[in-house]
């Protein structure tokens, strides 16, 4: 196909236009470009030139390891007040929270036999003193038969054995007639009495029964009714549990500091002097139960119950390195950290910590005082 002279100079014109308009494009895109390499530059790099790193510097400090108890302040001792005969509760002579001396009355329990009982009790001193009027009887006999040698004198003795046997047992039957009317009884030189006294010095910390309450005695067979508790409170302790990971870094001895939940200003020290050898199951988790004693209380108000965290010091350094445990990766059970150089390169480094408080660790080598170590940038939430 050909063009006439002028139809060519056309065509020739329309070339020259679009390489023309080429060029032009060629050369916004390379600038384009040249802008976003220089952009990415600019962002890797500080005003200095150096690599932009977000860096934590290697620092002198003190680290304390401690293992945490979770518990309560309670009684070192604590006394229940029980009940030698059965009743109802007559009278309460004390309120919670008084401090009462060894002796002084609590309460009063008032026997409460059903008539029948009552009857029953009469009957039996009756019958007692029938067989006691009897034996008697037969002890003179036997004793006169004995002069004359009828009887044996192991007869005799036997005779006296019975006798001197069922004396005891009226006065015992008498006895129990008048617990059961009167509320008090001496026995030889021991009192037996409804009134129950305070077996200590020390503060009432409960009344568990009110007036009017039934009372079931304490004995052999039973463990009767728990009327009040009591405790000395100058001699308190701390009880609490530690996590099984924890309890075979801590021993006797090892000091604790104990934080009250309802005194939040206050700090308590103690000493921790008894560890459980056997572990309890807590809301699906094994821990050992501790006690600490505490050793330090001036200016502290303290009450039976009041709920506390202790933190033990299992270990301590002074002016030790130290860097962010969230720093240290560990590799084949070799510790590693990134490390920038003064260039702005950065390096893998292999070091050997020592004591950590969960949140930072002990550089033993590997670092100097001063060196910057490279944070990790944070994850992105996709």
């Amino acid at each position: 196909m050909t063009f006439s002279g002028a139809g060519a100079e056309r065509q020739a014109g329309k070339a020259r236009e679009m390489k023309r308009k080429t060029k032009v494009w060629m050369g916004v895109l390379g600038g384009v470009a040249l802008v976003g390499a220089a952009g990415t530059v600019m962002a890797l790099r500080g005003n200095d030139g150096s690599s932009e790193h977000r860096t934590v510097e290697v620092r002198r400090d003190s680290l304390v390891q401690k293992a945490l108890a979770v518990g309560n302040i309670e009684p070192d001792v604590e006394i229940a007040v029980k009940s030698q005969i059965s009743g109802v509760v007559r009278k309460l002579f004390i309120d919670e929270g008084a401090f009462v001396k060894s002796g002084e009355p609590l309460l009063e329990v008032a026997p409460n036999p059903t008539p029948i009982e009552l009857a029953d009790s009469k009957r039996q001193v009756e019958l007692r003193e029938i067989e006691l009027t009897n034996l008697r009887k037969d002890l003179d006999r036997k004793r006169e038969l004995r002069a004359r040698e009828f009887i044996t004198q192991e007869e005799l003795e036997r005779a006296e054995r019975d006798y001197e046997q069922s004396v005891v047992q009226v006065q015992m039957a008498k006895e129990r007639v008048a617990l059961m009317e009167k509320g008090s009884v001496r026995i030889g030189s021991r009192n037996i009495e409804g009134v129950i006294r305070s077996p200590i010095d020390g503060f009432v910390l409960e009344a568990l029964v009110e007036q009017g309450d039934p009372v079931v005695p304490l004995s052999n067979f039973q463990e009767g009714t728990v009327l009040i508790t009591m405790a000395e409170m100058s001699d308190l302790i701390f009880r609490g549990t530690v996590d099984e990971i924890d309890v075979g870094k801590l021993s006797e001895g090892m000091p604790a500091s104990i934080k009250i939940g309802a005194l939040p200003d206050a700090r308590v020290e103690g000493e921790v002097y008894a560890i459980s050898l056997k572990a309890r199951t807590d809301d699906n988790a094994t821990v050992f139960p501790i006690e600490i004693a505490l050793t330090d209380v001036e200016g502290v108000t303290l009450r039976a119950g009041y709920s506390a965290n202790a933190d033990i010091i299992i270990d301590r350094r002074q002016d030790v390195l130290v860097i962010p445990e969230r720093l240290v990766r560990f590799e084949d059970d070799v510790a590693r950290v990134t490390v920038l150089l003064p260039d702005g390169s950065t390096v893998d480094r292999e070091i050997r910590t020592g004591l950590s408080d969960a949140i930072h660790v002990e550089v033993v080598e590997g670092l100097e005082e001063g060196e910057k170590i490279v944070e990790a940038p944070p994850r992105e939430i996709s």
